[in-house]
């Protein structure tokens, strides 16, 4: 017999369940039915978890955010040259490829900003949240005399996040000619302009499995 599945591991399946369903249907366009069917399970049984659908929305969305800046972080702590952590952090905050799904909800995400106050609250805290841990590394490269900045470090980051956005786009709407290795290299050609360092660490190699916006 089956082990019945606890009430923590029902809730993290709906979470998944209702990020594919947004990346199916859209932000604005997804309905409980919609994350039944991806769960597997009745209506009724989405909402003896969530009796708020937009609750799990946000959580669905919360859970996909967190690979951009949780896990980023979590990686960042097993490195101490900056130069490293500045390219680890570039490579992991694009998409995989075009079908990525943490990256195609947060261009849900993105789309639905101007019509919902909460969608574009979350977007924001995560915009600040990735500038504040580009900026860590670019103050403390600048302390330890390993990078020589152009400017000061918090309009680097901003930079580099909006950077991240952009080509992630581009990455996830097919462009022919720019994929994630691609975009890694011109991110990484304003980011040695911007810091004075070859960052010649890691930029070879196949593209890291954590992906931005």
């Amino acid at each position: 017999m089956a082990q019945r599945k606890s009430r923590t591991d029902r809730r993290i399946d709906l979470i998944e369940a209702a990020r594919r369903a947004i990346i199916r249907h859209g932000v604005d366009g997804v309905q409980l039915s919609h994350v039944a069917v991806e769960a597997g399970l009745t209506s009724g049984a989405v909402l003896y978890h969530y009796p708020d659908l937009s609750e799990l929305l946000i959580e669905a969305q919360h859970a996909g955010m967190e690979r951009f800046y949780e896990q980023r972080l979590r990686q960042l702590v097993r490195l101490t040259d900056p130069a490293e952590k500045l390219v680890m952090t570039i490579r992991s905050g694009l998409p995989t490829g075009p079908l990525d799904p943490d990256v195609r909800l947060l261009n849900e995400l993105g789309g639905a900003a101007g019509r919902n106050r909460v969608y574009g609250v979350l977007l924001t805290s995560l915009y600040d949240r990735q500038v504040s841990m580009y900026q860590a590394i670019l103050d403390t490269g600048h302390a330890l005399g390993v990078f020589s900045l152009s400017s000061d470090s918090l309009t680097i980051s901003r930079n580099l996040v909006a950077l991240e956005d952009a080509y992630g786009y581009r990455i996830t709407a097919r462009h022919p000619v720019i994929g994630p290795q691609e975009a890694v290299e011109l991110i990484l050609s304003y980011a040695r302009t911007a810091t004075g360092h070859d960052l010649s660490h890691g930029t070879t190699g196949a593209h890291g499995t954590s992906g931005a916006h």
